[in-house]
């Protein structure tokens, strides 16, 4: 049944030229060419989703949509796509010339710098404690911070050792930091602040555990219990370096001929 009013004209046919005309084509997006560029970004993106234990190739490749043998022709294998995503870390960055007056400043910045670079994306800190800073792109960082100690003036034996003891700590306390969002994340929070969930009440319950201890037995850490905790992560990691740096510049030769004379004449370290 025709339910229009009798007057309503009818839809005329449709005309031999548009019977003729060819149906509008589709054009598909023109896909961007896989790169090794490409590869780490969504490498970063799954690392951060899911963690180091769930990075694979698989996954990058999914992430990708493409097959996992594409992801060859740009990296090697999985540890070579770790080194990338750590050598990347490092786009940008470079260290100042040396200066002997400010060299605990320079190294300051460098160990925080190091810090927020591990924090930018998840687990960093466990691919940089898996990969030594040796190859070509990284020598320079690495002669940049020897450079530093040296014009220092710290020994060569100390400034051998300088560089990888404040990289171990920088790796150390963002290991810590990741696995504390790690587990705000498995109670519900988002893990993306570096304040622990929980912290105040377990720093708390730790202040109020150490005061409640024997004095007899325990009276440094009753004497400590309100500092032995800190409500800040960039308060507890500049303390750290702090410690470290005053260390290192013990080592000075003015501070070594100081600590001589004090000593009696006692060699210092060479």
């Amino acid at each position: 049944m025709n339910d229009a009013a009798p007057d309503t004209p009818a839809s005329p046919p449709p005309s031999p030229w548009e019977r003729e005309r060819p149906g509008r084509a589709r054009v598909a997006p023109a896909r961007t060419p896989l790169s090794r560029e490409r590869v780490v970004e969504a490498a970063f993106t799954v690392l951060d989703r899911q963690g180091l234990d769930g990075l694979s190739m698989r996954q990058v490749a999914a992430e990708l949509g493409v097959t996992v043998s594409a992801l060859y022709a740009h990296v090697s294998s999985k540890d070579d796509l770790l080194e990338l995503m750590y050598t990347r870390l490092f786009d940008g960055f470079e260290m100042p010339e040396p200066d002997p007056g400010r060299w605990q400043e320079q190294v300051r910045d460098y160990a925080r710098s190091g810090r927020r670079r591990l924090l930018s994306h998840r687990d960093m800190a466990r691919i940089s404690m898996a990969h030594v800073p040796f190859t070509a792109e990284l020598l320079p960082h690495v002669e940049a911070l020897l450079a530093v100690f040296r014009t220092a003036g710290l020994p060569d034996r100390i400034a051998a050792e300088a560089g990888d003891l404040i990289s171990t700590y920088i790796d150390g306390f963002v290991l810590e930091e990741g696995m504390w969002q790690d587990r705000a994340a498995q109670h519900g929070g988002d893990g993306s602040s570096l304040a622990r969930p929980d912290w105040r009440e377990m720093a708390d319950e730790m202040q109020n555990y150490f005061a409640s201890l024997p004095a007899g037995d325990f009276p440094h850490l009753r004497a400590l219990a309100g500092l032995m905790v800190s409500d800040s992560s960039d308060q507890r990691f500049d303390i750290g370096l702090e410690i470290i740096l005053r260390g290192l510049a013990s080592y000075l030769p003015d501070a070594a001929d100081r600590a001589d004379q004090d000593a009696g004449g006692a060699p210092g370290v060479t």
